[in-house]
């Protein structure tokens, strides 16, 4: 009986050329351009700068969050009310990470060699990690994560640039259209997403609430809105569990 092949490790480089190679052959690419499209133009439309807007793709790296950001700074809240908002949505990434890290570690590796992994971490790299990294050697999975989320970045930033420029010289309809580019993205993944009874009713639930605390004037609507609907929709379902 013939031994599997070992695949052997590659260089660091090679490594990392193949995560950023990946990307451009991954769905998650269009997908991310479309969605910071709109969010480049949603900077411009609040009145931030391209080199704010670049920014926070950066160091945000998180679509949702840096709608958060965006609209609650552009309509006047606190650092520190943008701040909690950005950090509880932020929250969803903690099991990705958690996920992700036993797959890319070894029992030598250091914590400051997973800092940038963790920071890639996003729906988009994590899921391609997820699929490719088994195909991967052990030794060049954190090389093979940086090339991934390297490429998934510079797509985001190109296309925040893109779109706070474009947002800038279109008709006002079109940019309109533009910015409605995320939300509708977002709609269509979470509905896309709701699989089990809890994750329907949280997403109707948030469809109810959404517009009633908007137009109720309450701060921070969107981070609200998320908390009570997400919050019922959890009580209903335990309910439900001890009727059965």
């Amino acid at each position: 009986m013939s031994l599997p092949a070992i695949v052997q490790p590659k260089s660091m480089f090679a490594a990392y050329r193949a995560g950023f190679i990946a990307t451009w052959t991954s769905v998650f690419s269009y997908v991310l351009f479309g969605t910071y499209l709109g969010i480049g133009a949603l900077a411009h439309d609040f009145g931030f700068t391209i080199w704010w807007a670049l920014a926070s793709t950066v160091l945000v790296w998180a679509g949702p969050a840096q709608v958060i950001l965006i609209s609650t700074l552009g309509a006047g809240a606190s650092l520190i009310e943008s701040g909690i908002a950005v950090g509880l949505s932020s929250v969803r990434l903690l099991p990705m990470v958690v996920a992700l890290l036993p797959m890319i570690k070894r029992p030598d590796t250091r914590a400051w060699k997973l800092l940038l992994p963790a920071h890639f971490t996003a729906v988009s790299m994590w899921v391609e990690a997820l699929r490719l990294l088994p195909k991967q050697p052990r030794e060049n999975r954190i090389a093979f994560c940086n090339g991934l989320g390297t490429g998934y970045l510079m797509t985001a930033t190109l296309a925040t640039l893109t779109g706070f420029f474009l947002a800038a010289g279109l008709p006002q309809l079109m940019s309109a259209g533009l910015l409605f580019l995320t939300p509708l993205a977002f709609f269509m993944s979470t509905l896309r997403n709701s699989r089990l009874l809890v994750d329907r009713l949280a997403f109707a639930l948030g469809l109810v609430f959404g517009p009633l605390f908007a137009w109720w004037q309450i701060g921070l609507d969107l981070m609200w809105s998320g908390i009570a609907a997400g919050t019922a929709a959890y009580l209903v379902h335990r309910l439900r569990e001890a009727m059965q």
